[in-house]
């Protein structure tokens, strides 16, 4: 059966005033008296110095991880500009290794010269390439461990404070 005002009964618990005027019945319900109000305006107080407090406490967060991603950011572009230059400097020690060997061979007057030099020549573009490997690799691990260096203390001091 569908519901509607028809079919809906409700009950009270309402009993007419004695001594109402003019024979109209004014009715009293018994329902219990709370300061509503109150009650809320308390709830709404506190919620709202607990969202205040959680507010301010995110904003310091907030702030710190920006820093921390700014100084991350600060380091990465230093020690990237260092590795950069680290490659111009390895690239031009290599130009002038290689113009150095072709003016070699251009001055060579036998077979067994040019042999020679080309075992010279390739042992030393070895142990260079090699040492150069080294160099780059060291500076690849200084930019990568000192651009999260900031973000990893930023983010153990936030974790810790809200635990």
């Amino acid at each position: 059966m569908p519901v509607n005002d028809a079919n809906v009964k409700a009950e009270t618990n309402a009993a007419p005033l004695s001594g109402a005027p003019n024979g109209s019945a004014k009715f009293k319900f018994d329902i219990p008296f709370f300061n509503i109000q109150a009650m809320f305006g308390d709830l709404a107080e506190q919620g709202a110095t607990r969202a205040k407090a959680n507010f301010e406490q995110m904003k310091a967060t907030s702030n710190e991880i920006t820093e921390a991603l700014c100084d991350a950011c600060s380091t990465n572009a230093k020690r990237t500009a260092d590795y950069g230059t680290k490659l111009i400097e390895i690239s031009n020690t290599n130009t002038a290794s290689t113009l150095e060997f072709l003016s070699q061979l251009a001055d060579a007057r036998s077979f067994s010269d040019l042999v020679n030099l080309s075992a010279t020549h390739g042992r030393n573009t070895f142990e260079a390439a090699s040492s150069q490997n080294r160099e780059l690799w060291v500076l690849a691990q200084k930019v990568a461990t000192e651009t999260a260096e900031p973000i990893k203390k930023s983010l153990n001091r936030v974790l810790h404070r809200a635990a």
